[in-house]
């Protein structure tokens, strides 16, 4: 039940933000919380423990499951093939049957089992995090365009199933290879848009504007870039497309996929400051 704690506290903030004593923005109006998916069905107690702690807030879960072999990628210690597990599946059954949203990290090695989750599961909103999680490091790095073109393929073969929202974002951990730490200066977005521009506009032609959403993976990336840095690229990236089609990348998406009741002034993201 400890994750229900974390979820009672966003809640929390959520309402002192939707007062109006504290401006206009309406802070955590869609609340992601996590659970073990090994619990199995014993998953039950705990979802329902989240939605009565965050009401209509509440709006999906997002487990761990991300796992490498290798010891220089993995980033938790925790056991391989989560979502394959039967035991997952009766987790994500549960999640299903309560209209909530599956969001998922996994690397690309990983998309094969992801795959699998969206099959079994075709009414269960499945968002996946991080792009798809290419990497850079340990047995990948130097390798660029090999991980890039299996990534794509495993993408595409993930597009078809309609219940499937890529986020994008996430490339500043050090699991993508960039290294962005390592500079005497942090990029400037010119920079974050050179280095990621391939694997943002492959996601938006396999996936389309209507199922892909930004994010900003903060306070992870913080140690790299700042975030008006972020999201500046992310409008750069984006200047070619039309206003409706930017509305969708920035806010439409996720308003739509966790059911958000409110939505970004659409002069909002046309903006590079």
């Amino acid at each position: 039940m400890k994750p229900v704690g974390e979820t009672e506290f966003v809640n929390g903030i959520a309402a002192q933000s939707a007062s109006g004593e504290y401006g206009q923005v309406r802070v955590a109006a869609g609340i992601v919380g996590t659970t073990d998916l090994l619990l199995g069905k014993q998953v039950e107690p705990v979802l329902d423990a989240h939605m009565r702690a965050a009401g209509p807030r509440f709006k999906g879960i997002r487990p761990s499951v991300v796992w490498h072999a290798d010891s220089r990628v993995r980033p938790l210690d925790i056991p391989s093939g989560i979502l394959m597990d039967s035991r997952a599946r009766e987790a994500i059954s549960c999640i299903e049957r309560r209209g909530l949203s599956l969001d998922l990290w996994a690397f690309f090695t990983q998309l094969d089992e992801v795959l699998d989750v969206c099959r079994s599961f075709p009414n269960l909103t499945v968002v996946v995090n991080h792009l798809g999680g290419p990497i850079g490091i340990g047995p990948y790095e130097g390798r660029r365009e090999e991980v890039f073109s299996e990534w794509s393929t495993r993408l595409r073969l993930l597009s078809e199933c309609e219940n499937v929202v890529i986020k994008i974002g996430g490339l500043g951990m050090r699991y993508a290879g960039f290294r962005f730490n390592e500079p005497p200066l942090p990029p400037s977005s010119d920079a974050l848009v050179d280095s990621w521009r391939m694997y943002v506009h492959e996601c938006i032609d396999i996936f389309g504007t209507a199922r892909y959403m930004f994010e900003s993976n903060f306070p992870v990336d913080r140690g790299m870039f700042s975030y008006n840095v972020l999201w500046n690229a992310f409008k750069k990236l984006t200047k070619n497309y039309t206003p409706e089609e930017r509305n969708q990348l920035f806010s439409g998406t996720a308003s739509q996929t966790y059911r958000l009741c409110q939505s970004i002034p659409r002069n909002a993201v046309t903006r590079v400051c």
